[in-house]
């Protein structure tokens, strides 16, 4: 019997903004800077710290309207 997949670790993310904010409290909660994930991703402190404020970039939010438009949820769930 399949387990449901509909847990408490499962969030939906409806925006830019909200998937910024999720990312910064997972940031927060494993006690790293925004500095360590930039170096730990090889990506810019700048696009840490946009991603983390929810600035719309045209490819990311285009993707979560189409999902939202087809009835999706883009759902992250911890490992």
């Amino acid at each position: 019997m399949e387990t449901p997949r509909n847990t408490v670790d499962e969030i939906s993310i409806t925006s830019v903004g909200e998937l910024g904010k999720l990312i910064r409290q997972t940031r927060k909660a494993q006690k790293l800077t925004q500095v360590d994930v930039s170096g730990l991703a090889g990506l810019g402190n700048r696009f840490i710290i946009d991603l983390e404020h929810g600035k719309e970039t045209v490819q990311a939010q285009k993707v979560i309207d189409v999902l939202n438009l087809l009835g999706l949820d883009l759902v992250i769930r911890k490992r």
